[in-house]
């Protein structure tokens, strides 16, 4: 399936629990799709919903409302069923806001253009931590639930590791010489695999995030704007040739390209709630929505394994305790500091969610 958008859109998100994809536009408008296997997806809501780009979004609350975020500085709360604004926070960063993430049920981390992370608790209607982490802007983050650890990648080259228990940023991995545009965690969170502009894939293993422990090169020049992890040892790639590609990590290849907007950048890739369809944002202005089954059954002639450096997945591991227990750069202006801080402002932003 197929969603003529008209604009370029800058993310998209999947319902936790029903058949609806949103996506945010280079206008600032929100946009909510209905769809279903055998029918033309339907619109069901457009929302003005920032003065600049919409360029992050996510469902939170059990998809009761989608919060997004713009480089006019603002996180908007909108209700699904309505399309009314429930909250709007205007100065909520400093900066562009280029990222948010799900973390847990009612707690979300959003990421912007100056390197700043900050994480909200929408039970507690607040922003309950800032990282002012990095110099260049927040490109991607991810989540490890075992550890409650934030994983950050950034413009400015390196990769982070924040400690929400103890609100720290526990480590930052030296500079490497590509940005970081993406990233997931992978091999029962044993490996962080980044994405970056130069198309290398760095893998990076847990507990020792000051240089990555393997580099793939195969997915090169092209840079990888987009990572989706499938299962522990296969990732999803969306380059910017327009190429979607099935991964294999350690041993590293890549097994196939299954999908393609022809050839201009692919944007985001995410799973619907159920995990049958693959969707996919470009500049191309389209949604497309993949059958998985489809996509992975034409994937099992899989191609030689090509020239790639790889390590064995024998990593030693560290012993420090944040192991899990479970098997577009906007300038550098340097950051004061890298603890985190408890904050009491942002009052009632979440108050009606």
């Amino acid at each position: 399936m197929e969603i003529d958008l008209e604009n370029i859109p800058f993310d998209l998100d999947f319902h936790p629990s029903t058949n609806l994809v949103a996506t945010g536009l280079i206008t600032g408008h929100l946009l909510v799709y209905r769809y279903a296997a055998d029918s033309t997806p339907q619109r069901i809501l457009e929302v003005s919903a920032h003065t600049e780009s919409c360029r992050t979004l996510r469902f939170v609350n059990e998809g009761r409302a989608i919060v997004t975020g713009s480089p006019d500085c603002s996180i908007l709360a909108t209700d699904v069923e309505t399309g009314a604004e429930v909250a709007r926070l205007e100065n909520s960063h400093g900066a562009a806001v280029n990222r948010i993430v799900n973390l847990a049920e009612s707690t979300i981390a959003s990421g912007d253009d100056e390197g700043c992370i900050k994480v909200w608790d929408t039970r507690q209607r607040s922003c309950c931590n800032t990282f002012n982490v990095h110099e260049d802007c927040i490109t991607d983050m991810t989540f490890a639930s075992d550890s409650i650890r934030l994983i950050g990648t950034s413009g400015d080259g390196t990769l982070s590791v924040c400690n929400l228990r103890s609100n720290k940023v526990q480590c930052r991995s030296e500079f490497s010489e590509d940005e970081l545009l993406s990233v997931v965690i992978m091999k029962n969170g044993r490996k962080v695999i980044c994405g970056t502009q130069s198309g290398t894939l760095l893998l990076y293993s847990w507990g020792f995030f000051k240089d990555c422990s393997d580099r793939f090169v195969d997915l090169c020049p092209n840079p990888v704007d987009a990572l989706l992890k499938l299962d522990e040892d296969r990732v999803i790639t969306g380059s910017e040739n327009g190429i979607i590609s099935l991964v294999g990590i350690l041993p590293n290849r890549i097994i196939q390209p299954i999908a393609e907007h022809s050839d201009l950048p692919v944007e985001r890739l995410a799973f619907s709630h159920d995990r049958k369809f693959l969707g996919s944002i470009s500049h191309d202005q389209t949604l497309k929505l993949w059958d998985l089954d489809d996509l992975l059954q034409e994937s099992t002639n899989t191609i030689p394994n090509r020239s790639a450096e790889s390590d064995s997945d024998s990593d030693g591991m560290d012993v420090d305790d944040s192991i899990p227990k479970s098997s577009k750069s906007k300038g550098t202006k340097r950051k004061n500091g890298t603890k985190g801080h408890n904050l009491s402002n942002a009052n009632n932003f979440f108050a009606d969610l």
